[in-house]
């Protein structure tokens, strides 16, 4: 069943633009500069080549626009007054999912919840660099952004304590769509997968379609096209070099604070490391994800 069908609106109806461009309307020239949004501290970016938005919260990319295109990431309009916020790039660390075995600790870990420290920014001609940290007793995180005419992340994590620890991870990214119905991804043909939902095993044939709920694991990371026809330009997103892709999208399950036409212009395409592929860190040891994006 196409999700269009199921309800009567499409995503067709809404407007390409992210809510959070409103934001940069009369707001300062420089560079960097700090507001405050639905409770939340941000950082706003505005740059020849682009215009973004972090939250405190979670060092989390809320909006990356460059100039003169649409926006790359989608964010939900209403965040709730606590917890996490449903769009851009949330980082999930240190467990992917549900905690193996902590039943009452958060999904998708601490890191999106707590707020992060910004140890440095700086731009050039070529767009804009940031630090972002997070200590959490012998674990630190930093998260590094390059955005200009493209965006990079890279989440690097150290692991201090004396005794080898279980790690997952994921760059959690939703992407900004025209409709669901319309959209396929193509890159991840002959990788092997599993069905998160179904705990089934699968391997793509041809490009993926969306018709309802998915949660699909890839053993590799890839580079996928989003081939969406309602749009000027095709997004190349980047997993290469990370041990899984995850896509995902809710289908018809209602997702708090989201409209059904909402939900209906993202997918979520993810860097991780989760599952099997999860990673076993000695004391000192260092890993690294990564997430690029740029327009074709």
């Amino acid at each position: 069943m196409s999700l269009s069908r199921a309800k009567p609106r499409t995503a067709r109806t809404q407007p390409w633009e992210s809510p959070l461009q409103a934001l940069f309307k009369g707001a300062q020239q420089d560079v960097f500069s700090w507001r405050r949004h639905q409770g939340r501290e941000l950082l706003l970016i505005n740059h020849p080549l682009c215009q973004a938005v972090f939250s405190v919260q979670g060092a989390q990319l809320l909006h990356f626009q460059p100039r003169g295109e649409r926006p790359l990431l989608w964010c939900a309009a209403r965040w709730p007054q606590v917890g996490a916020i449903r769009g851009g790039v949330p980082v999930c660390w240190p467990w992917f999912g549900r905690h193996p075995t902590e039943t009452g600790w958060p999904h998708h870990g601490w890191a999106r919840l707590d707020d992060w420290q910004l140890l440095s920014k700086s731009s050039s001609a070529q767009g804009v660099q940031l630090c972002w940290r997070l200590q959490l007793h012998d674990w630190q995180v930093e998260l590094e952004a390059q955005l200009g005419d493209a965006m990079h992340l890279q989440l690097r994590t150290r692991h201090s304590d004396s005794e080898p620890c279980v790690l997952s991870h994921a760059l959690h990214a939703y992407w900004r769509v025209s409709d669901i119905n319309a959209l396929s991804i193509s890159g991840l043909e002959g990788i092997p997968g599993y069905h998160l939902r179904s705990r089934e095993d699968c391997q793509q044939a041809t490009p993926v379609r969306i018709a309802d709920a998915c949660h699909q694991l890839y053993s590799v990371g890839a580079a996928l096209r989003l081939n969406d026809p309602h749009s000027p330009r095709q997004l190349l997103v980047d997993t290469c070099g990370n041990a899984n892709t995850v896509l995902w999208h809710p289908g018809s399950q209602p997702l708090n604070f989201v409209s059904w036409s909402e939900s209906l212009a993202f997918v979520s395409i993810q860097a991780a490391a989760c599952e099997a592929n999860s990673l076993t860190l000695a004391p000192g040891q260092d890993a690294v994800l990564n997430l690029h994006a740029r327009l074709l």
